[in-house]
């Protein structure tokens, strides 16, 4: 399940995307102090998440979570919220893969294919390793993790041996350069992910212990790889002008390779060029068995269509991942059909709202675990109030300065994309107008939003605790 979830937030990707441009556009070498924030906010909220997975396991995740905290209608907005950021980030990543695939390929070994074709091909293999079972997408999913982590830690070692790190990224002075709210924003991003282990709760062999310890380790390491090998990155450049040679290298994308070219040598990079491709296919794979699962369990509950609660023998929902399939691969195709660049066109739209809609479903998911244990009257203060409703607090800000700053989010400021989060007020509405109808017109299905959770396990508090 941890590599389940590192695999979604790709550690080599986040670097060479996420932590480069965090630096050129939030606090420059203050990255790294923002990174272990947004680690300790989310752990907080964690504490309460993980006592409510050891009560809840459900393959509806957040979805789950919401309808147990605030109500089958609030549940409907966490589940079209995540069904359509999690779809989204699918159809964006196909662009992502294709781009760097095409690029890459065509660089070491002169086989220049449109980005179209590498994308869709990568979905393709992906959807075939998610019919495996989670069992087989953990094995592969593993393996481009361990290659992409020890990629990281050769290159954060070989600046660390070489040059040394500096500590002036703890100074206030180089923690505020910059804009410390984007900086915050933007390391969120590298987090999104983690999530998951709910997902695949009922997939787990002991979920009551597996969804809390692989949330708490996957926070963690997350935590720990994207701010250390940020500390190397600014070390090699200068805490001081970190910020300025990152924007010089903004646009080409190129920042982690020239490093690493300087450190490591040009064999090494070429092969850390490889890797990404291999983190950028894991991240697809895990974002799409996500995206299949949320389907499967709004098709369970009869609010989307019963037939995507139909599974394959080994328990996989299959026509969830064949819809997912479908509807991202007909996405990225419309705009490769329209001649449009993916990295400005379809990656900032699709990822960039996905980013939002993946942040607002944590947030609901932070108040729902308060809300449902002070309705429990649970005596748990510190772990079922305390944390989780700072872990809220927090990440109610950083989803606010997501919408605020929405256009640099998705990396476009067309008219277009800075209206795509008036799509989280019309799920809102919706949700609201489609429970009201289902509580009025089919009780029946409206009951089973809640009763959908049959998962729901009450133990005892001595176990809770354990």
């Amino acid at each position: 399940m941890v590599f389940l979830v590192l695999a979604a937030v790709a550690p080599l990707t986040g670097v060479v995307v996420v932590a480069a441009m965090a630096i050129a556009l939030g606090n420059g070498g203050g990255m790294v102090v923002s990174f272990l924030v947004v680690a300790a906010i989310l752990l907080l909220f964690a504490v309460g998440y993980a006592q409510m997975s050891k009560k809840l396991v459900n393959a509806g995740g957040f979805y789950a979570f919401v309808v147990k905290g605030l109500g089958p209608v609030g549940g409907l907005v966490a589940g079209f919220i995540a069904t359509m950021g999690y779809n989204f980030f699918v159809a964006g990543a196909i662009g992502t893969t294709g781009f760097f695939m095409q690029i890459i390929i065509a660089d070491l070994f002169g086989l220049n294919v449109h980005w179209i074709i590498w994308g869709i091909a990568a979905m393709a293999v992906a959807f075939l390793f998610a019919r495996r079972g989670i069992d087989f997408s953990a094995k592969v999913l593993g393996v481009a993790l361990v290659l992409e982590t020890l990629m990281l830690m050769i290159f954060d070692f070989a600046v660390l041996f070489q040059s040394g790190f500096t500590f002036d990224v703890f100074s206030p002075e180089i923690i505020l350069t910059g804009s410390f709210g984007i900086g915050l924003l933007l390391a969120s991003t590298g987090f999104l992910g983690f999530e998951a282990t709910a997902l695949f709760g009922e997939e787990a062999k002991s979920p009551l212990k597996t969804i809390p310890r692989a949330t708490y380790i996957a926070i963690t390491t997350i935590g720990l790889i994207l701010a250390f090998t940020t500390w190397a990155i600014v070390s090699a450049i200068g805490a001081a002008q970190a910020q300025t040679v990152a924007l010089e290298h903004l646009e080409s994308g190129d920042l982690i390779f020239s490093l690493s070219e300087q450190y490591l040598g040009g064999f090494l990079t070429r092969t850390m060029m490889i890797l990404l491709m291999v983190s950028l296919f894991a991240a697809l794979l895990a974002f799409h068995n996500a995206a299949t699962r949320y389907l499967f369990a709004l098709g369970r509950a009869r609010v989307l269509p019963k037939s995507l609660s139909v599974t394959a023998k080994n328990g996989v929902p299959l026509t969830g991942g064949i819809v997912n399939f479908v509807f991202a691969g007909a996405v990225a195709a419309a705009f490769a059909v329209s001649g449009m660049d993916p990295i400005l066109t379809l990656v900032p739209t699709m990822i960039g709202f996905g980013t939002l809609c993946i942040l607002v479903l944590q947030m609901l998911a932070a108040l729902s675990i308060v809300v449902y244990f002070r309705r429990e009257g649970d005596n748990r203060w510190l772990s079922t109030f305390v944390a989780p409703g700072i872990g809220f607090l927090g990440l109610l800000c950083i989803v606010a300065m997501a919408i605020w700053n929405f256009p640099l989010l998705a990396g476009s400021d067309a008219l277009a994309v800075s209206l795509l989060p008036i799509l989280l007020l019309l799920a809102l509405i919706g949700a609201v107008i489609y429970g009201n109808y289902l509580r009025a017109k089919k009780p029946g299905t409206y009951a089973g939003l809640s009763n959908d959770l049959e998962k729901f396990e009450e133990v005892a508090p001595a176990d809770i605790r354990n």
